[in-house]
C-alpha cells in the first residue's frame, strides 16, 4: 500500500493597515483558522501542528512580520502593528478562531481586546507578563552585543535568561560554545540570525504590555489556554492565573510532560490534538 500523499501547502499575502505585506500559509480544508507563532519562530515552523489540524480545518499560519513572507517589522513596530497584522489576514481568509504560541498568544489576546473578528482563541503559553515575571533585564546586553556584531553572544545571553536549572547557572561564555554546537553553521544562518533582531523588538512590546490583563476582560471569543507541566511558572502558571481572573469565557489546562516547545517542535501532534477537541 503506497503511503499517503502529503497535504499540499499553498501560500498568499495580503496588504496590512500599514502597507506591510503580511504573508502566510495554508493547508487543509474546512472552517478557517488562523496560526499565530512565536518569537526566534517562523511560519514553517508550525507547518506540523497545520497538518495536525488539516483534518478538519483550512489551516492559515501566519507569517509575522519581520520573517518569511512577510515585510519587515519597520520603524513604528508595536503590539498594535501586530494586531492589525492578524485582522488583516483574517479578514482575507474569513477564520473566526485563532490559535497563538507565546508572543504569537499575546498578540491574539490583544487584537481580542481590540476586536470581536474572533469566536474561539486556544492559546500556548501565552507570553502575558504578570507584574513583570518575564525577564527583561536581558535586552541591554543583548542589544548591545547586537551592537557589536556578536550574534551568538546575543543569543547565549537570551537563552541564559530563559534558561532554568543547570542552563541559568553556566558561564556565558560557555553556553556559547555549547549552543555553537547544538545549532550548526546552515541552520543558524537561514533560521535563527535572520530573527535576533526582531526577537529584541517583539519582547520590548512583551515588557510593554506587562500587565494588559485587565484590559483582557473585554474578549468575547471561547478561550482556551494550554500549557505544559515541564515549564517554568512564569510561561504558564503565571499567565494562566491572571487569565482566569479576568477573562470570563476561559478554561486552563496543562499537559503533562510538554515544555515551551511543544506546538512547535517537541509534540505538535498532542497540541493539535487538544486544539481539536476544543474547536
Amino acid at each position: 500500500m503506497s503511503a499517503a500523499a502529503p497535504i499540499p501547502v499553498t501560500t498568499a499575502t495580503v496588504a496590512s493597515a500599514d502597507g506591510t505585506v503580511i504573508g502566510y500559509h495554508t493547508v487543509g480544508q474546512g472552517p478557517a483558522v488562523i496560526v499565530v507563532g512565536g518569537a526566534m519562530r517562523a511560519a514553517e515552523d508550525y507547518l506540523p501542528l497545520a497538518r495536525g489540524l488539516a483534518e478538519r480545518y483550512r489551516v492559515h499560519v501566519l507569517d509575522r512580520r519581520g520573517r518569511g513572507l512577510s515585510g519587515p517589522q519597520g520603524p513604528h513596530y508595536g503590539i498594535a502593528r501586530e494586531c492589525e497584522d492578524l485582522l488583516a489576514v483574517q479578514a482575507a481568509t474569513g477564520a473566526r478562531a485563532v490559535f497563538g504560541h507565546s508572543y504569537g498568544g499575546l498578540v491574539a489576546l490583544e487584537t481580542a481586546a481590540r476586536s470581536e473578528a474572533f469566536e474561539a482563541m486556544v492559546l500556548y503559553e501565552p507570553a502575558v507578563s504578570i507584574r513583570g515575571s518575564i525577564p527583561t533585564a536581558w535586552m541591554t546586553p543583548y542589544r548591545a552585543l547586537l551592537d557589536r556584531g556578536d550574534t551568538r553572544g546575543a543569543f547565549a545571553c537570551f537563552v541564559r535568561a530563559f534558561g532554568e536549572g543547570a542552563i541559568a547557572r553556566l558561564p556565558q561564555w560557555y553556553l556559547r560554545a555549547v549552543l555553537r554546537c547544538v545549532f550548526r553553521k546552515r541552520r543558524w544562518e537561514e533560521r535563527y540570525e535572520p530573527l535576533l533582531a526582531t526577537n529584541l523588538a517583539e519582547h520590548e512590546q512583551v515588557a510593554a504590555c506587562a500587565d494588559h490583563v485587565a484590559s483582557y476582560r473585554a474578549i468575547t471569543a471561547r478561550l482556551l489556554v494550554l500549557g505544559g507541566s515541564r515549564s517554568p511558572a512564569f510561561m504558564i502558571s503565571l499567565p494562566l492565573a491572571g487569565l482566569q481572573q479576568t477573562v470570563s469565557h476561559m478554561t486552563g489546562n496543562i499537559i503533562d510532560g510538554l515544555d515551551h516547545f511543544a506546538p512547535d517542535d517537541k509534540a505538535p501532534e498532542v497540541v493539535a490534538r487538544r486544539v481539536l477537541d476544543f474547536l
